[in-house]
């Protein structure tokens, strides 16, 4: 991955993982980055503004963005072509 800046990045990524959480749910606007996840049954909410986003820092060994927030610092990291469905289970289950 090369680190253009995270709003391209983002643009382009189908899941995060913040904090070592996976978040399917967020969205980035011209004011802010929102992102939503479950960890067990809470549900947790970060949101940075557009500044703190074009702030966010790329770690090339860690693979990964350093976002400060109002909260403190976060560890983000934007992955494509991952999809939430099962589809190979149900190839696997036609084949038998």
């Amino acid at each position: 991955m090369t680190a253009d800046n995270l709003t391209t990045i983002l643009a382009t990524s189908d899941m995060l993982e913040i904090d070592g959480l996976h978040a399917f749910d967020f969205n980035l606007d011209d004011q802010k980055l929102l992102i939503i996840c479950m960890d067990g049954r809470a549900e947790k909410r970060w949101s940075f503004s557009l500044e703190q986003v074009k702030a966010a820092v790329f770690d090339q060994t860690l693979q990964s963005w350093t976002l400060t927030g109002d909260s403190g610092e976060h560890r983000l990291v934007c992955m494509s072509g991952v999809t939430g469905n099962n589809n190979d289970e149900d190839e696997a289950d036609d084949d038998a």
